[in-house]
């Protein structure tokens, strides 16, 4: 074994403190937690994403599909698409800690950055729901388009983003008069809604025109469209680079943000849904609904670095990532 030099090895002790509170940072940028709705199961999985491994498991009911976190990560919200009901989790101790009845089936769902309220889909009516948190009542109501899925709230807690998948298009939102002030035309059936973190831009991912649409939230307006694999439902954004779950193709495919060129694809498990990057854009996580598992991919390289096995027919639609404190 190989012996540090007497003059190093003080030099190291001092130095050690530092060195693990850089590592412990690097370890604390990534998401360390990941809560996995599962339709089919009926519950939520936590997966420990650095043992790689399911380490906990909340029994939700309802078919729960659309996930979304609190920006402090103390709270998981969950949709229900039968039961008709948002389920709150306490995420520290894996508890459910409230239910909020909806009157339609929710499906997307966005916590507003401030911890005030959450916004959800009805996708039968169809509206979208604001929610009291201190109450856990819905305390207003808005109409948009056919059949609304992905919701997404700016990084200032301004506008709210709705993908109307029936109507191809997005219905904007003021945050404050919950009164929607545009609508965008998208691709054919837009399924996820994401917005950057500068809050200038809004993807959603087609399914049936196979293409991501980018909006300028300013304008108001489509300025661009990218192709990528087939039936894409989610968008994650990393590095400069954009990706999509595309369900049909097992893929997950990447593009860049600056010239909304495609980049390539990564093949992942069976019908991938849920997609969404670490917080320093390290890592990418897809949830495959058909193949029970989670895979992390190199945003980089585009290459599968890890897989973990979770419960039935995850699909965890929406925001479900938490770093841990």
């Amino acid at each position: 074994m190989r012996r540090i030099p007497w003059r190093v090895a003080p030099l190291l002790l001092r130095l050690a403190p530092a060195l693990a509170l850089l590592t412990g940072a690097a370890t604390r940028a990534q998401a360390d937690e990941a809560f996995i709705t599962e339709q089919s199961g009926g519950g939520v999985s936590v997966v420990d994403l650095v043992a790689r491994k399911t380490i906990a498991r909340i029994e939700v009911g309802g078919k729960p599909a659309g996930i979304a976190m609190s920006k402090d990560g103390a709270t998981a919200f969950v949709t229900s698409t039968e039961g008709k009901f948002v389920t709150l989790i306490d995420a520290a101790s894996r508890r459910i800690s409230g239910r909020i009845d909806m009157p339609d089936t929710p499906l997307g769902v966005a916590a507003d950055p401030a911890g005030r309220f959450l916004y959800v889909s009805g996708f039968y009516q169809p509206r979208i729901y604001k929610i009291d948190l201190e109450a856990r009542a819905i305390v207003a109501t808005a109409e948009v388009g056919a059949s609304p899925s992905g919701v997404a709230v700016s990084p200032d807690g301004g506008l709210i983003v709705v993908a109307d998948r029936d109507d191809d298009a997005v219905s904007i939102l003021d945050a404050s008069s919950f009164q929607s002030i545009a609508k965008v035309k998208t691709g054919a059936h837009p399924f996820g809604v994401t917005i950057d973190a500068k809050g200038a831009r809004a993807y959603t991912a087609n399914v049936e025109s196979n293409d991501i649409s980018v909006i300028d939230l300013k304008a108001r307006a489509l300025i661009g469209t990218v192709p990528v694999g087939k039936r894409p439902y989610v968008v994650a954004l990393a590095g400069g680079r954009g990706f999509s779950s595309d369900q049909y193709g097992g893929t997950v495919s990447a593009f860049d943000l600056e010239t909304l060129q495609p980049i390539g694809r990564v093949s992942v498990g069976e019908y991938p849904e849920g997609l969404q990057a670490s917080a320093d854009g390290s890592v990418l996580y897809v949830v495959d609904w058909f193949s029970n598992d989670v895979q992390a991919i190199d945003p980089k390289t585009l290459k599968v670095t890890a897989k973990i096995e979770v419960g039935d027919g995850p699909r965890s639609f929406g925001l479900f990532l938490r770093e841990t404190r």
